[in-house]
């Protein structure tokens, strides 16, 4: 266990930002592909070998390294007391701002492929964002199988999880926002905060 105050990131807030942002990128791609009226293949192909791209794209994403998750979370370490816990919109912003040139161009390539496949680069894209989601999902369900969140060090190994209540932080299993008023837990707090208290002496039982 490493030791002094470090920040954590939530593993599943990052791969739900990145599904977020795949999946609009997509989406808002593939809107000009439908008002093309000329192009090297036309629009019925280009859309049929889009829904194809998405089906593959979406079934990749989500299997590609998926076990990774659940090894990783096998052999997670508790993580110190003494340790910052990343609100949702900060790791989000943070993901952002280290990948968004390669959003921008993953867009663009996208937008401008409608010319010779009307909507099959931004189908292609949204195909990989809903992949991310369902991976973020099977994140969700392996922190509630064990009752703990995964956080990873953003400036260290990224294959090294370590683990938290599951109160912990302001995002539910899976990264999802938590339902209820907001606030971050420590992870010394997290499993006090789901005891039971103690029930109060009834009048006349000898207790003070």
């Amino acid at each position: 266990m490493v030791r002094g105050a470090y920040t954590l990131a939530r593993v599943a807030v990052t791969v739900r930002t990145a599904a977020l942002w795949l999946w609009w990128a997509g989406v808002v791609a593939a809107v000009p592909g439908t008002a093309v009226t000329f192009s090297v293949t036309g629009r019925r192909i280009g859309v049929m070998a889009g829904a194809a791209l998405f089906i593959v794209a979406a079934v990749a994403a989500y299997a590609v390294r998926g076990g990774r998750y659940g090894e990783r979370a096998r052999a997670a370490t508790r993580a110190a007391k003494a340790v910052f816990l990343q609100d949702r919109r900060v790791t989000a912003t943070a993901w952002l701002r280290r990948r968004r040139w390669w959003l921008l161009a993953a867009f663009v390539m996208a937008a401008a492929s409608s010319w010779a496949l009307p909507c099959a680069g931004g189908m292609l894209l949204g195909g990989i964002g809903a992949g991310l989601w369902a991976k973020s999902v099977r994140i969700g369900r392996i922190e509630r199988q064990r009752d703990a969140l995964l956080w990873i060090r953003p400036d260290g190994d990224p294959a090294a999880y370590q683990l938290t209540g599951i109160a912990a932080g302001d995002a539910a299993p899976g990264g999802g926002r938590r339902r209820g008023p907001a606030g971050a837990v420590s992870p010394a707090a997290a499993p006090a905060a789901r005891r039971r208290s103690p029930r109060p002496a009834r009048p006349g039982s000898g207790r003070f």
